[in-house]
């Protein structure tokens, strides 16, 4: 029977859980360099935790230059099935005001500057992201937040942007004219990556301001901005506390996350030399070891 371990990986404004009181901090490397910071492992209710900062405790880790695949790879190293994303961004849409939180399940990458796959050398594969998101995760995520009595919204596409400068008008104009709901830096690559580790992923994401398109919000200030953030980040807390108690409750044994290297990797076995299974051997090792 497989145990299901659950990873935060917390965004601009939450960079600890201080409540997690029984603490490990690890120093893990991967094939891909170091993770952005090292990772606490903690219990929580007798249930094995881990909780990573993706810019790095103290922020000094750029969202172009974080290293997202050594993230993932140090996660699926511990063991990590299933990943919740808590992140700061700005809202295209007059409904999601500052404070409001919002349970991705769509995202559209304009990033341009980032290694956004695991299999770029030798080993080529080709995951489906119809649905980047868990929909078990998701309802975790839904009942966390209804518990903690946080106004959100279920459903919304990401705009991820690479950053790190914020939206022009006529950029934040374009997002809204495609529908878009939230607009921020850090969930790509990263929900491609857990998709490719095999690892369930769900996205929450904390509205902090109206990006430059609302009048009042022209001038996106981070003083500003971080002010929002501190008010979310409490929020977060509860909810993930709320989180860690019932996610194994949600989890779907059929999520096309389990098993998605199946039918995802396409090189014949024999072009597969053994210096690029070795590499790939915490990722991709269940298929590639066959």
């Amino acid at each position: 029977m497989t145990t299901n371990k659950l990873a935060i990986i917390g965004g601009s404004g939450l960079y600890d859980v201080e409540e997690f009181k029984e603490r490990e901090l690890l120093d893990l490397q991967t094939p891909w360099g170091k993770p952005s910071d090292q990772i606490l492992k903690t219990k929580y209710n007798s249930k094995e935790v881990y909780f990573l900062p993706r810019h790095g405790r103290g922020h000094f880790v750029s969202p172009s230059n974080i290293n997202f695949r050594a993230n993932i790879d140090a996660l699926k190293q511990l063991g990590v099935t299933d990943i919740v994303s808590v992140s700061a961004v700005g809202s295209l849409k007059e409904n999601l005001p500052p404070g409001k939180f919002v349970i991705v399940d769509q995202f559209i990458d304009r990033t341009f500057a980032r290694n956004k796959t695991f299999f770029d050398d030798e080993i080529v594969a080709h995951v489906s992201m119809a649905h980047p998101t868990s929909n078990g995760l998701m309802n975790a995520c839904e009942e966390a937040i209804k518990t903690s009595d946080i106004d959100y919204q279920r459903n919304g596409t990401y705009v991820v942007m690479e950053g790190p400068q914020f939206s022009t008008l006529a950029e934040s104009n374009l997002y809204r004219s495609w529908k878009a709901d939230v607009i921020g830096m850090t969930n790509m690559p990263e929900a491609k990556l857990a998709r490719e580790a095999e690892i369930r992923y769900a996205s929450v994401s904390m509205v902090t301001d109206f990006d430059c398109w609302h009048p009042d919000h022209e001038n996106v200030d981070v003083q500003q901005v971080i002010k929002v953030l501190l008010g979310n980040a409490e929020k977060a807390k509860i909810m993930i506390k709320n989180l860690i108690d019932n996610f194994e409750s949600y989890v779907d044994p059929n999520d096309p996350t389990n098993n998605c290297l199946d039918i995802a990797i396409i090189t014949a076995p024999e072009k597969r030399t053994k210096k690029t299974i070795e590499k790939l051997k915490t990722v991709a090792g269940r298929v590639l070891n066959k």
